[in-house]
């Protein structure tokens, strides 16, 4: 049975870690779609549903935060590869019943390496937004269930989450 770290792509066979070498891969179409929620108070929650937050459009603002992020992905991830990103959407969802609000990206790149580290950090970082906007009036959001949901392209080939 190997070890774990020899699974690991990131790990070369002595166990150090390495950056992946993608020269001989072929470019493909890669989509990758992530998703994540933040939950708060009520109140909390009708201010941004309101867009009367003090410090503006959460939401405006979190999407771009979002998008801006998955465009640094290789700059907070040691590992990753700087891609070029072909698209980045963000939606967000509001939960009233639940005072929540769910973020959902679709990163696509045509290349060599996939984008799910790029939908994931755009998830984070949109949903950290939301949450530094609102701290002055609701400390205590959860953000919440961060996962992939989805990925196409590339040798693995298609994978979607078990929902």
């Amino acid at each position: 049975m190997t070890s774990p770290a020899a699974q690991l792509t990131h790990f070369d066979t002595t166990g150090q870690a390495h950056m992946v070498d993608v020269g001989a891969k072929d470019e493909t179409h890669r989509v990758a779609v992530a998703t994540g929620c933040i939950r708060m108070q009520p109140a909390t929650f009708a201010l941004v549903q309101s867009g009367s937050a003090k410090k503006g459009d959460v939401l405006g603002i979190a999407r771009v935060a979002a998008i801006m992020a998955s465009k640094r992905t290789a700059d907070l991830i040691p590992l990753c590869h700087p891609i070029a990103l072909n698209r980045v959407a963000v939606d967000f969802a509001l939960q009233p019943q639940d005072s929540s609000i769910h973020c959902t990206v679709t990163a696509e790149t045509r290349g060599r390496t996939g984008v799910e580290m790029e939908a994931l950090t755009a998830v984070q970082v949109g949903l950290l937004t939301i949450y530094d906007m609102c701290k002055a009036v609701d400390r205590g959001m959860t953000i919440t269930d961060v996962k992939l949901l989805e990925k196409h392209g590339g040798k693995s080939g298609d994978w979607v989450a078990a929902r």
